[in-house]
């Protein structure tokens, strides 16, 4: 079952390490969109009608995908006093308890926001021209994102294998 999963975290240590390009770029391309709002605004003395709806689109993405990244990598903030005098099987069973809530918490994501999608679907953005759907989109994937990667530190730990901080001894096993 180790070997599985260690392939099974090759595969999802590319679909994360792909997510977090994706949420870089979408960051990149926000603060693009924004500067030159700012410059046609104050310099041009007009205004780019799709560069707010635009730019709020793909912060939805990179903060959906960046925070999926996080639970996978384990840098999401946590109040662990408790965990550093508790014996090493009942820190696991915590940890355990935290990523099934996480997944639980994901499952929302993707149906709440298929249903958003769905009621929106038949809008369209004025100043994008595309269905309101779209805004969702990024919530679903996250979802999905969060689902997988909760799985995956359940299993990895019920396998023995590290959790938190792939590649970082210190983290927890």
């Amino acid at each position: 079952m180790q070997q599985y999963l260690v392939t099974a975290s090759h595969i999802t240590g590319l679909i994360g390490r792909a997510a977090l390009w994706l949420a870089g770029i979408c960051l990149v391309l926000m603060t693009g969109f924004i500067a030159a709002q700012v410059f046609w605004r104050y310099v041009l003395n007009d205004s780019i009608i799709w560069t707010e709806p635009g730019s709020v689109m793909l912060m939805g993405w990179f903060i959906f995908l960046g925070a999926a990244v996080g639970i996978r990598e384990g840098y999401h903030l946590s109040f662990d006093v408790l965990l550093h005098v508790l014996p090493e099987w009942l820190k696991k069973t915590f940890h355990t308890i935290s990523d099934v809530a996480v997944t639980t918490f994901g499952c929302g994501m993707i149906w709440y926001g298929y249903q958003l999608a769905e009621k929106t679907a038949g809008n369209t953005l004025p100043s994008l021209h595309i269905s309101g759907a779209f805004s969702f989109v990024p919530l679903i994937f996250g979802g999905v994102l969060v689902v997988i990667f909760s799985i995956e530190r359940v299993l990895r730990r019920a396998a023995g294998l590290p959790t938190a901080r792939f590649g970082d001894d210190s983290g927890e096993s």
